[in-house]
């Protein structure tokens, strides 16, 4: 046992009528709680409890040593607790999400609104966009985004997994045909969703870890609404989120 593991034996055993009882709570022998508290005797060269064959007493100077350990142990254990898990059910006074705005609208909002319901003190503080945010200048608590991680600074989770389709409104595929496959698309007006952090069009992703560039898309954007828009106007075929189905 190292120094910390001594204390916490200790400290069970400060709060049991026994050894054999602190053990059985520790899940050790009998025998590894008194060697521990043996070993704290010996280091502070004074004696920590009174025993006998029936039960052990805490004396005066091992009641201040149980208090004074139970209080590091504390502040020991909060330096290894997640974000949030020290604030139980509070939330800080100021909670800044940034999000991509059609996310935010079907599926962030929603969500947000039972979380201001449950905690009316805190302030939700929702900062929209689909560029990657400077999370230090910002003063970013929490990002949701959509594709993959560039960054392996940041502590990221996969909330769900992405479904796309590729869409086209029904005036354009009466004029153009149903292409026979992702090959063909090539052949047809397309729209490209530009990447703003590298200037290049987002490749479209297709079954079998297939992927398909629009290599002469008739409308270039960097606004995912905006490309939703053209693609519902007939400008050209393009590749959408799945959840924006509740949107046309």
């Amino acid at each position: 046992m190292n120094n910390t593991d001594l204390l916490r034996v200790f400290c069970i055993a400060a709060d049991s009528l026994s050894f054999r009882e602190a053990a059985a709570r520790l899940a050790i022998s009998p025998q590894g709680v008194t060697r521990a508290v043996q070993r704290l005797e010996r280091h502070f060269g004074e004696l920590l409890f009174h025993r006998s064959t029936r039960q052990v007493r805490m004396i005066e100077f091992g009641a201040q040593l149980s208090a004074r350990a139970r209080e590091s142990l504390q502040q020991l254990d909060a330096l290894f607790q997640r974000p949030g898990e020290s604030m139980g059910s509070q939330l800080p006074t100021r909670v800044r999400i940034t999000a991509p705005r059609s996310l935010a609208r079907i599926h962030l909002l929603p969500a947000l609104v039972d979380l201001a319901t449950a905690h009316p003190s805190s302030i939700l503080d929702l900062r929209l966009g689909d560029e990657i945010a400077d999370v230090v200048d910002d003063q970013i608590d929490i990002g949701v985004r959509l594709g993959f991680m560039r960054d392996n600074r940041f502590v990221a989770r996969a909330a769900a997994r992405m479904q796309f389709v590729i869409a086209a409104a029904p005036a354009l595929v009466v004029r153009t045909g149903v292409p026979a496959s992702p090959d063909a698309l090539a052949a047809l007006p397309t729209t490209g969703f530009i990447d703003n952090t590298s200037g290049r069009v987002w490749p479209w992703y297709l079954a079998g870890e297939r992927l398909f560039v629009p290599a002469a898309p008739v409308l270039l954007m960097d606004d995912p609404e905006a490309e939703r828009d053209a693609v519902l106007a007939s400008i050209g075929y393009g590749q959408m989120p799945y959840y924006w189905r509740h949107l046309t």
